[in-house]
Formats: C-alpha cells, sequence, structure tokens
C-alpha cells in the first residue's frame, strides 16, 4: 500500500456490489486506488465493498446506474467527473448471466443480457475513456468477459455472443486509443467460486472436470485487474487473458485425467 505521501490513483469498477467485481474492487482498494463503486439492484452488496475498501485506505464513492440505460450512464461519468476528476482506470465489469436453449430463447431475454454485458460495458469503456482522454491520463481499461467467449456450453447462445462481442469491441478500443496511451484488456474468467456457494455435489463435479482442480476466486481476478493496469503490464493491450484454470483445454470436458 502506498505511503501517506503518495498520491493515490483512481478506478472504477462497475457492478462491484458482489462477486468478481467486489474482488476486484478490494484488491484495487490493497493497491494504492481509491474506488468508483458502481452498482444497480445490489446496494446492500455495495455497501459492503465500500467498507472492505475503506479498511485499505481507500477514498470510496458510491455509483448507482442502470447501464443499461446510456442516459444513466451519462449521469454516472458527470459524477465520477465531479467526485474524482480524472481518472486511472476503468473496469467494465458489469453484467448478468442468463441461460437458455436456444429454441426456447426469447427477445426479451437476448436483449436483456446483450444490453447490460455487451451494450452497456460499451458505453461504460466508453465514458471511461473520454474522461481519460479529456484529462490527457495515459490509463487503462480492462473488460471483464468470460471464457464463454470461445468455449460452448449449452443454452449459452446470448451469453456468449455479448462475451465474445465485448472482447472484439476491446480489440477495437485498442487499437483507436492507442494514440491517447490508453490501453484496453479483456479479462474471461471461467467459473469463479462465491462465497454464497456450498460444497454440494454439482459444485464438485464442476471442478472435477477443470484441469486446475477448483474454481477461481474473485481475488485472483482482482489480482489480475491490478498487474494489467501496473507499469509492468505497459505493453499489453487489444488481447484477452483466460483465466479459468484450463477449463477450455479438454476437447471432451468428461475426459479423466490421471
Amino acid at each position: 500500500m502506498p505511503g501517506s505521501h503518495e498520491k493515490r490513483k483512481v478506478a472504477i469498477v462497475t457492478g462491484a456490489g458482489r462477486g468478481i467485481g467486489q474482488g476486484i474492487a478490494v484488491q484495487l482498494s490493497k493497491n494504492g486506488y481509491d474506488i468508483g463503486i458502481h452498482y444497480n439492484t445490489s446496494a446492500e452488496g455495495a455497501n459492503e465493498t465500500a467498507a472492505l475498501c475503506r479498511e485499505n485506505g481507500a477514498r470510496v464513492e458510491l455509483l448507482p446506474a442502470d447501464i443499461r440505460n446510456t442516459d444513466e450512464i451519462d449521469r454516472l461519468f458527470e459524477e465520477v467527473e465531479a467526485r474524482f476528476g480524472a481518472i486511472d482506470l476503468m473496469v467494465c465489469n458489469a453484467g448478468i448471466t442468463r441461460f437458455q436453449p436456444f429454441l426456447e430463447a426469447t427477445p426479451d431475454q437476448f436483449d436483456t443480457v446483450i444490453s447490460t454485458d455487451l451494450r452497456g460495458s460499451y458505453f461504460c469503456a466508453q465514458g471511461g475513456a473520454r474522461n481519460m482522454v479529456r484529462h490527457g491520463q495515459r490509463g487503462c481499461i480492462i473488460l471483464i468477459s468470460s471464457n464463454h467467449m470461445n468455449g460452448c456450453w449449452p443454452t449459452a447462445s446470448f451469453y456468449a455472443a455479448a462475451k465474445a462481442g465485448l472482447a472484439k469491441a476491446g480489440e477495437n478500443m485498442a487499437l483507436e486509443l492507442a494514440p491517447h496511451g490508453i490501453r484496453v484488456v479483456t479479462i474471461a474468467p471461467g467459473y469463479t467460486r462465491l462465497p454464497s456457494w456450498n460444497a454440494s455435489e454439482g459444485l464438485k463435479r464442476i471442478e472435477s472436470r477443470i484441469p486446475a482442480g477448483r474454481c477461481a476466486t474473485p481475488q485472483e481476478i482482482g489480482d489480475a485487474v491490478v498487474f494489467l493496469a501496473s507499469e509492468q503490464a505497459g505493453y499489453i493491450t487489444g488481447t484477452t487473458l483466460f483465466i479459468d484454470g484450463g477449463a477450455l483445454l479438454p476437447v471432451i470436458t468428461e475426459n479423466h485425467y490421471t
């Protein structure tokens, strides 16, 4: 953690009220960042995240918004400007996970996932980039996708499409923002274990099929964000880091390894 004389950086993390977003925010707060915690429906979780970040010496601001609505995204970044000024890091993590067999999928289900996971994250990235460009900040944008962008699971057609689209958009963002000194990197987590999960037989079966033998933790995804946003990763842009314990490696996921 930086000393009291050192200026802390600023990170905005969407969907930071629980799960991976909370893990990212907390790990950033341990590594010299003040945090803008975005949330939509998880106000209680956002307050919990805020308390954990403040324990690490971070200044924290809560930023509620429904990122499916671009007017609310605009308001969100007006708040960011008023409360923080320039930002160093934009983490687009907010997303909705919904699954439905392809033959039964509805336009409403499709639109709900695409409007949050792809459209919402896209325009949050734009808002973060505009802030950086306006302030002349050589910052970083990190998009949270999923290993569904490459792997295929039953019932995941529109979720996978949203996550793949986000990663592709990130490549184009990286190209266009490079002249401004802004890097864009995508992280594609696999199964990530949440505190609410218990050691059910279903979870054990999932973990038995992952070459690493377990799910990731939100803290591990947060550690990756800390590294990718650092000067040590200054030559990394326009690419995707998979953090899934090798889950996509087996050709047939039911193979057993000895």
